[in-house]
């Protein structure tokens, strides 16, 4: 199995792209949310990206949620079907949707964080609204993963920045949950940018995304 057989089968089971990352590389991650503590044995993740429809940045908060829900559940069955693939040669694999994850002390965290996985595995940024940025996609990619023992040869990290001098994001944060460069106020952001309409949660802000000038990339 090698780094460039892997990608095909998740180009082909329906990721834009794709990178791999080094399980040993997630050293900042908390105990619990490490590649290794889902699957023991981990050697290699394998970032999945697909990006969102440019248009999705001008429709209503309606149906901007529609747009990433659908968009959640199909990284969910690209993750789920290059698994598949790589398992049916012989190796573990877990597969990682966008909305896996459990409750903390009353917050909710990913299994792995799925946008510092596609950093470490050279597809993109962490920009300074906290979205994993790339030259060609903008901040419109979103992610799944494949969490595997087979052990391949990892992408490198990129070595170019995004943002610059740029602080659009900051200043149009209605939570300011972006003021702090060092730390995301993620409290901050869930009270402004979720809220419940007919039972249902719904988006209540993208502002992050659709005012920075990388948005649909270079």
């Amino acid at each position: 199995m090698t780094t460039e057989t892997v990608k095909e089968l998740a180009r082909n089971a329906g990721a834009t792209v794709a990178g791999i990352a080094a399980a040993k590389d997630f050293t900042l991650a908390p105990d619990g949310f490490k590649p290794s503590d889902r699957l023991e044995g981990c050697l290699s993740v394998v970032v999945l990206g697909t990006p969102f429809p440019q248009e999705a940045l001008s429709v209503n908060l309606s149906e901007y949620t529609e747009i990433r829900n659908g968009m959640l559940k199909k990284m969910d069955a690209v993750a789920k079907e290059t698994a598949k693939q790589i398992k049916a040669k012989g190796y573990k694999t877990e597969a990682i949707g966008g909305i896996a994850g459990k409750y903390v002390n009353g917050k909710f965290f990913g299994h792995i964080s799925l946008k510092h996985a596609a950093e470490l595995a050279g597809l993109g940024v962490i920009g300074r609204n906290y979205l994993l940025t790339n030259p060609e996609h903008g901040n419109l990619l979103w992610f799944s993963a494949v969490l595997t023992d087979a052990d391949l040869v990892p992408d490198e990290k990129a070595d170019y920045t995004m943002c610059e001098n740029c602080n659009k994001c900051v200043e149009m944060c209605p939570s300011k949950a972006l003021e702090n460069p060092d730390s995301f106020g993620a409290k901050e952001c869930n009270k402004h940018c979720w809220k419940m309409v007919n039972r249902t949660w719904e988006l209540n802000c993208f502002l992050c995304r659709k005012v920075c000038p990388y948005r649909f990339g270079n």
